[in-house]
């Protein structure tokens, strides 16, 4: 028996043809306790690199509907390829189903296993004891085989929670009612929840709110220290702007700097315990912040792996991340699942935000380009798997350095680190920490450049040795 659940709206539907996800209807059951509106028309706000869906989840009592949510959901698996929003859950508490197409949420419908058919009586001919003897046997097999490849291709991705609970306002933490808390707008919405811009006494705070489901998830988080970063991320500051030569400097150093204390292990200190190695797994420079000084600070860690000392790393997922920033083993599926290994694909990723950094500087002799993403030129912006594995893998091409960087002198060797950063060969790449400290470095001795040309000829810096490279990772 099929129980079709049909919400009628004014809206229409995108033709079958389309499966880009921009806009989804929106509805919200707790609209007054979460200061949302209660009902309309939501945008999706996705990442280029990741698709956008749409969900609905509501309750059945006793054959009365109650909608609970609706709006755009981010990049799940289990929401690919679906033109039609479909609940398979056998009696959830809140069901739940999401689908690909411009309000696809629009009709909802819950699609429950069918009864079970007895077969007939065997027929009395040899053929037909054959037929119904042989039936049931090989049915199972199939349902055995059919159910291990939907186990091995529909596992969630990292960090997904499905939804059984109701999924309306969790409770509030205890520690909100320290201080006067007020939330002011949204600033995102991701895979997890949503980040406010909020007022706590006379500062600007961030606030996350997600689901009480996936709370276990976020071991990483401390709530005493999280901070709103008004200047946003870097590739929103390096589409609007170019930097000099200082500027370079300090975000570059700031970021290497964040990077080797999140990879490194600290030991236990006086009154705080120890912070295990942490690989980020999504680097990019959407992913570094900006404080109002240009001093870097990197953000989601939803995709990072933590290492204990003497524990495996859990269950992780080796092909995560953004595309177009994934290194060449991890294009082609051969990562080696130990620290070091997860390391070194963050030493790939930092490369190209480096180069994204340089390609934006104004130091150099000539135009500066409007901003681009890495291989953007190469594959446009939204490549494909199989184009980044044939480019970076097969081809072994990286991001191109123009003339006019290695003319000069500080973006020599900028570029020279970049290269050693997105090697080929992932143990022969640099460390975070040593990437700090040859920028650290760099900029001295440009400083002492600039001053001695005051008075005589200065050779070039291409000659100076750099520190080598670190044997840490």
């Amino acid at each position: 028996l099929f129980t079709n659940l049909i919400m009628m709206m004014r809206f229409n539907r995108p033709s079958h043809a389309e499966v880009e996800t921009r806009e989804c209807l929106y509805f919200n059951i707790n609209w007054e306790v979460e200061k949302t509106n209660r009902s309309g028309v939501e945008r999706c706000e996705g990442e280029k690199d990741k698709r956008s869906h749409c969900y609905a989840s509501w309750r059945n009592s006793s054959g009365s509907i109650q909608l609970v949510k609706k709006g755009c959901w981010l990049d799940d698996f289990n929401c690919y390829d679906r033109s039609e929003c479909v609940a398979t859950e056998e009696n959830p508490q809140v069901f739940f189903c999401c689908c690909e197409g411009n309000f696809c949420n629009e009709r909802f419908t819950h699609l429950p296993d069918g009864p079970v058919i007895e077969s007939p009586p065997p027929a009395p001919a040899l053929l037909n004891v054959l037929v119904y003897s042989l039936l049931p046997v090989t049915m199972l097999s199939v349902a055995l085989l059919l159910g291990f490849w939907m186990y091995q291709h529909r596992k969630p991705p990292y960090g997904h929670v499905d939804i059984h609970e109701d999924p309306g306002a969790s409770p509030p933490s205890p520690l909100l009612g320290l201080k006067p808390l007020q939330l002011l707008e949204v600033k995102a919405r991701g895979r997890f929840g949503c980040v406010w811009k909020a007022q706590m006494m006379n500062e600007y705070v961030a606030v996350k709110i997600f689901p009480i489901q996936v709370h276990n998830y976020f071991l990483l988080i401390n709530s005493s220290e999280c901070f709103f970063i008004p200047s946003g991320s870097l590739t929103d500051f390096l589409k609007g702007n170019a930097v000099s030569w200082s500027d370079l400097c300090h975000i570059s150093e700031t970021m290497a700097c964040g990077l080797a204390y999140l990879h490194e292990d600290v030991p236990r200190s006086k009154g705080e315990g120890p912070k295990p190695a942490i690989a980020h797994r999504d680097f990019k420079s959407k992913n570094v912040m900006l404080k109002g000084d240009l001093s870097a600070v990197l953000g989601d860690l939803g995709l990072a792996v933590r290492f204990e000392p003497g524990k495996p790393p859990g269950d992780t997922h080796g092909q995560v991340g953004t595309r177009r920033y994934m290194a060449p083993e991890v294009l082609e599926g051969a990562i080696n699942f130990q620290r070091d290994s997860f390391l070194r694909i963050d030493m790939y990723a930092m490369g190209l935000v480096l180069w994204e950094l340089v390609s934006r500087c104004k130091a150099a002799d000539g135009p500066v380009d409007e901003y681009m993403l890495p291989f953007e030129e190469e594959i446009g912006q939204h490549p494909s798997l199989e184009d980044l594995q044939d480019l970076v893998v097969h081809k072994k091409m990286r991001p191109v350095f123009k003339d006019c960087w290695l003319k000069h002198s500080g973006l020599a060797q900028m570029c020279e680190t970049i290269e050693e950063c997105w090697d080929h060969d992932a143990e022969a790449r640099l460390s975070a920490g040593c990437v700090e400290e040859r920028i650290s470095q760099i900029r001295r001795l440009m400083s002492i450049t600039t001053s001695d040309c005051l008075l005589s000829t200065v050779t070039s810096l291409t000659n100076v040795d750099l520190p080598p490279k670190e044997s840490s990772i």
